[in-house]
């Protein structure tokens, strides 16, 4: 497998540095003060230009050039980070991202706007492709207030050039600041004989005469300057160029060791956390679940030789393959998992430009951001979730002066929530607003045909009817909502991903949604039970409790179905006429009590195996209209053994409930 090229690297970069930009300028239009957001927004913004024009994307590094203008003029204090200069610049961010992922003839077009804007906040009245990188005379307090030489010696590290810098490219940017003289340093060259091709030997004096201050200068530097040599000394006007000086008016030295330094080792931590890390494909992590998925068969199937076995050797060394098995499964399925804050983050800008388009005031609060889930899970959540949140601001939230009329903040609320419960991540969508409308969902529902005018329902399955297929209370069709289409995408996309999405609700309070999901789609603990011939499992996070159903209550129980269990009435179900099983049932057969959500079901099985590490594989087309299984897996023997979907079993069983006391 080849590796990624530099140009691959550069785009992987340039995304991460383009969803730090994002969540910088979004932090910015609440603290437009904040010097550590304008540095972290010039930071990514200078890195995506020099790498750019590295890697080829001199288009890229071009445009950005000029958004990076203006964000030097903020850091020098003579520009304001106002709202419409934070628009300007996620607008300029888009187009980046744009002409990363899609380049295309219209770029030109499509910028033309964003770079007038530019211009229009630096007030220069030249056409909007000139460069904006000259600055006036005049620095204000945060630079001279004339031109100003300085003669800059730098040297660097000896494998800046392994590391993907380009020295031309630096000298480049210094003569963009003014006039400058370059003269090469060839003092450490070694002999050929011992001259290494890839290592930097040359150093550089350059003279420069610019109107840009002395931090424009280590600017340039900005990615390299911890681990180089940097000499800037500012000359006194008087002096000629290149002359010799009887001393610097104003020294700023970077010694070779960055522990001399007098300023904060931050980037001897910043390496360390880079050596930490490791960039590894998508794909090989998804590979290498797939041969840890095959270990646990293999040692599952050495587990069921060893049990038949007599030999004491044969037996340690299976609970050893087991052991380390288990260990290799947990390690692996920690590698896939990421933190659910780098899915929450792109929800930010969503309810920035939808409340600016609907001009509602919206706070959105992330809480359980360090909570981590599958990637898969991640990747196929971000869907759903748009719907959710904007579903929540069209719908939930009322307008300012709906707000002030019923006594609420001016400013609409959503909390988006995540925590571990068990071997599942709960995932809460929650809001202030207006709540669910159950006498509209209720005549629009009867209104389609979905449930029966004037028919008693409880609370859960009322509010339950918006994820049917076209329903919506809306009562015109927007840019946003109207069409029926939504809500029931995203319970489909949940149960996809064996999860479960519940609802709750409180008129004029709010509305809160939450998924249950779990933690991994890859392996599953699974208790493994037989139902006449057949064997199935039952994801173990499901499972409350086993009991038996002696001969007694199982003659008792006929025509009702209901297990007293200390004193809640349970509905069970009979797994062997639901799967049509011919051979006699066994005489003293269990129960399997399994829960989704609040609601609790009982199966009825012949016999419970046991726990088995269950490597979960996908059922074909073929089988798609099989809703009570959720997959398959493969069992020690070579077997193959369907896995049971609890949430549709649930359901059913609660169904047969409800018939139940209807007709009672």
């Amino acid at each position: 497998m080849s590796g990624p090229t530099p140009a691959d690297l550069f785009l992987q970069e340039a995304q991460e540095l383009l969803e730090q930009l994002e969540h910088s300028l979004l932090d910015l239009a609440g603290n437009p003060g904040n010097t550590d957001l304008i540095d972290a927004s010039f930071r990514a913004l200078h890195t995506i230009k020099g790498s750019g024009a590295m890697f080829g994307f001199e288009a890229v590094a071009a445009f950005t050039h000029h958004v990076e203008t203006v964000f030097d003029r903020v850091r020098q204090g003579r520009l304001a980070a106002d709202e419409p200069m934070i628009r300007l610049a996620l607008a300029a961010r888009d187009h980046i991202r744009r002409m990363i992922d899609s380049p295309g003839p219209d770029d030109e077009a499509l910028a033309a706007p964003i770079l007038a804007g530019l211009q229009a906040l630096l007030g220069e009245e030249s056409g909007a492709q000139a460069p904006l990188t000259q600055a006036p005379a005049d620095q204000g307090a945060s630079g001279p207030a004339c031109p100003t030489h300085f003669r800059l010696r730098l040297r660097l590290p000896r494998d800046s050039m392994q590391m993907g810098t380009n020295p031309l490219l630096l000298l480049d940017e210094l003569r963009a600041l003014g006039t400058a003289t370059v003269t090469a340093d060839a003092s450490a060259v070694p002999p050929l004989e011992d001259l290494d091709p890839t290592a930097c030997h040359l150093g550089w004096t350059v003279e420069l005469h610019t109107t840009h201050p002395r931090t424009a200068i280590e600017d340039v530097f900005l990615f390299v300057i911890d681990e180089m040599e940097l000499q800037i000394e500012a000359q006194p006007p008087a002096a000629p160029s290149g002359a010799a000086q009887p001393g610097p008016a104003k020294s700023a030295t970077k010694p070779a060791n960055p522990a001399e330094a007098a300023e904060p080792a931050r980037p001897e931590n910043h390496n360390r956390r880079l050596a930490d890390s490791v960039r590894v494909p998508a794909e090989r992590l998804d590979d290498l679940m797939d041969r840890v998925g095959e270990l646990v068969i293999a040692q599952s199937r050495l587990s069921q030789v060893a049990a038949a076995s007599t030999d004491a050797q044969v037996k340690s060394i299976a609970e050893d393959i087991q052991r380390l098995a288990l260990e290799l499964r947990d390690s692996t399925m920690g590698v896939r998992t990421v933190p659910i804050g780098s899915l929450f983050g792109r929800f930010r800008r969503l309810v920035h430009d939808l409340s600016a388009q609907l001009g509602k005031d919206i706070t959105l609060v992330t809480i359980g951001e360090e909570t981590e889930l599958d990637k898969t899970v991640i990747e196929k959540l971000n869907d759903p979730l748009i719907h959710l949140l904007r579903n929540a601001i069209d719908h939930g939230l009322e307008t300012p002066q709906g707000r002030a009329a019923a006594g609420k903040p001016e400013a609409g609320r959503i909390t988006l929530t995540a925590r571990h419960a068990g071997a599942e991540v709960l995932i809460c969508i929650a809001d202030d607003g207006r709540g669910l409308d159950r006498a509209r969902i209720r005549a629009r529902a009867e209104e389609n045909g979905l449930i029966a005018p004037g028919a008693t329902l409880p609370d859960a399955e009322l509010l339950a009817v918006i994820f049917q297929p076209g329903f919506s209370t809306a009562r015109e069709v927007t840019s946003l909502s109207g069409r029926g289409v939504g809500m029931d995408v995203v319970k489909q996309a949940i149960e996809a991903l064996r999860g479960k999405i519940e609802i709750a609700s409180v008129e004029g309070s709010g509305t809160e949604l939450t998924l249950r999901l779990p933690l991994t789609l890859a392996i599953i603990d699974g208790l493994l039970v037989r139902v006449s011939t057949g064997r199935y499992v039952l994801p173990l996070s499901s499972v409350e409790e086993c009991v038996e159903l002696s001969a007694e209550q199982d003659v008792r129980a006929r025509g009702r179905n209901f297990l007293n269990i200390r004193g809640d009435l349970v509905p069970f179900l009979r797994l062997r006429e639901l799967f049509g099983a011919t051979t006699p049932a066994d005489r003293f057969q269990k129960v399997v009590v399994v829960a989704a959500g609040k609601s609790r079901v009982g199966l009825v099985v012949d016999q419970v195996i046991g726990n088995h590490q269950t490597v979960i594989k996908s059922l074909s087309v073929l089988h798609a209209t099989a809703r009570m299984f959720s997959g398959a897996t493969i069992l020690g023997d070579g077997a193959v053994a369907l896995i049971l979907d609890v949430a549709q079993l649930v359901e059913y069983g609660q169904s047969r409930t409800d018939e139940f006391r209807e007709a009672g």
